[in-house]
């Protein structure tokens, strides 16, 4: 049996599609940031490396920001919890403060900070498959209600 939200025709099957591809999408970003950063660190201190990945920063706000508002239309439209919702808020406001540390003085707070960010993108990449998220909404079950 399909999952409800996955059904052709239910009302949060858009919204769980957008947000499980955004999720992908910003994991593979994050990836990206992760060999362009390995270029520019060390001997080769690379300088295409460097703009890839002031590229990619604004990729990643982009992907998350998208992320947190497809977060925020499950939760509105389908039975999902709030805390997705708020952890793609979260990963989507630590994308600023990524970009803020990224220089060379800062550095010792952008790397565990990057790590922090791989960790929140890969757990809402988690739920967004979970069967939980899947099955949560549907036609007739509003999450709120007028």
């Amino acid at each position: 049996m399909a999952d409800v939200a996955t059904r052709p025709g239910s009302r949060t099957a858009p919204a769980l599609r957008g947000a499980q591809v955004l999720a992908v999408l910003t994991v593979l970003e994050l990836l990206w940031q992760f060999a362009t950063a390995g270029q520019m660190v060390g001997p080769l201190h690379s300088r295409g490396a460097h703009e890839l990945h002031s590229v990619g920063a604004v990729v990643l706000h982009v992907l998350t920001g998208l992320l947190t508002i497809a977060a925020i239309v499950l939760w509105r439209t389908a039975a999902v919890p709030l805390w997705p919702a708020v952890l793609a808020a979260v990963v989507f406001v630590l994308t600023f403060v990524q970009a803020y540390l990224g220089d060379d003085g800062t550095l010792y707070l952008h790397v565990p900070g990057a790590l922090v960010l791989s960790a929140g993108s890969v757990w809402l990449a988690i739920w967004s498959f979970a069967p939980g998220a899947a099955r949560a909404g549907g036609p007739g079950r509003p999450r709120h209600q007028s």
